[in-house]
This record gives structure tokens, sequence and C-alpha cells, in this order.
């Protein structure tokens, strides 16, 4: 998968170039136009928040094979039962908020291969609001694990995010805690585990991707 050995994730590379072009150029402006100094400072704090944004840091992942470890990092924002059309069964999904402020990358909460993937085109509301996940754009994968158990990982764009990118193709095997994905500037992404599985977290509770267990699969 992309983004392995990479400091900054790959889909950060043009933003960050394209700000930092223009903060070089108007760097060169301000020595005889003082007054543009500020602008510089501008760009390069945009410059440094994009390095930010992207930041792509290694996790180290609980060793339990039954362990499900959180996609994304963020905030638990729903905890609960629901209904997941491609699984076609109840579910106790986990919903996880992304600030602008967290890591972007997503990765894989469980060892398994991709029996499906889904695209739905759809709205941009604040992924804050539980219509999200049925009205917004969104992309998912079913996942089984090695045992035949299925579940779905989906993310979910938001407000301001507007770009989903997904490395996972339906055949592929992904290891827990690998990276599989991003979106970009806030989002969120659902979990959708069998009811059976044991819930490790609470409403509210903060996630690091690839390290917090959401739940433990019987």
């Amino acid at each position: 998968m992309r983004n392995e050995n990479t400091p900054i994730a790959v889909e950060g590379y043009p933003f960050i170039a394209i700000a930092g072009v223009l903060t070089l150029i108007l760097a060169a402006v301000s020595w005889h136009v003082p007054v543009v100094w500020s602008g510089t400072a501008l760009f390069l704090a945009i410059t440094l928040f994009i390095a930010f944004f992207f930041r792509n840091p290694e996790r180290i992942t609980p060793g339990d094979e039954n362990a499900v470890v959180a996609p994304a990092d963020g905030v638990v924002i729903y905890l609960g039962p629901a209904r997941e059309e491609h699984l076609g069964v109840e579910t106790t999904k986990i919903s996880i908020f992304m600030s602008v402020f967290n890591v972007h990358i997503n990765r894989a909460p469980v060892s398994g291969t991709v029996l499906d993937t889904f695209y739905v085109k759809g709205k941009f509301l604040d992924v804050r609001d539980e219509r999200a996940t049925f009205e917004n754009e969104q992309a998912g994968l079913v996942i089984e694990t090695a045992r035949g158990l299925r579940l779905a990982v989906v993310q979910v764009a938001g407000l301001i995010a507007r770009r989903i990118v997904c490395y996972a193709g339906k055949g592929d095997r992904l290891t827990r805690g690998t990276r599989y994905g991003l979106i970009r500037f806030g989002s969120r992404l659902d979990i959708y585990l069998p009811t059976t599985a044991e819930i490790k977290v609470t409403m509210g509770e903060k996630t690091v991707a690839g390290e917090t267990v959401l739940g433990i699969l019987p």
C-alpha cells in the first residue's frame, strides 16, 4: 500500500509545493515591498499547516489478532446499533470524527480480504450530523477475516473534506493497522462490527489509528 515509508503522505506533496512556491515568491517580493511580509508569513503558516495535516506517523498495532483497531485518529461520536446494507445484517456501528488537526491517514481495522468496495456520491453535511452516514459522499470496504467474520469500514466526506482516497480494491489482502487511504481536510470514519464483538471504547473517547482497540471479535 502507498505511504508505507513516507513521513508525509504523498497526496500532500502538490499542496505543500504550491503553498511553498507562493511563499518563496512573496518572500522575494517583500525585499522590495516590505508590506508584503505579512502575506509571506501567512503563506508560510499555510505551508507548515498543510505539511502538519498530511503527517504520516508510525503506529504500533496491538498483537491480539481478535482486536479491531481504530481506522482513524479522532473522537468517537456514535456508538450503537445500525444496519449496514452491504453486510445485510444488524451491526454495532462506531463513528469516529476527524478534525483538521488529526492525522488523516486511515488504517485497516482488521486483517482480512476485501470482499467488496462501494462508492456513493452525495452531500457534504457536517460529519458530526448523523445524517452524514446516509447522505454524504462516501467510500467503503467490506472485509472478511480468516475466520469468516465480516465487517465494513466507510470513509465519509464532510463539510470541508471533498476528496476520499482509498488504496484498497476488491480481492486485496489487508493487514491490521496498515494504511489503506485518507480523506482530505476533516471527515468521519464509520466502522460496522458484528453484534457479538466486545466493545472496548465509549462515546467521546479519543482514538489513535492502528493502536486504539475498538472491540474484540468473538
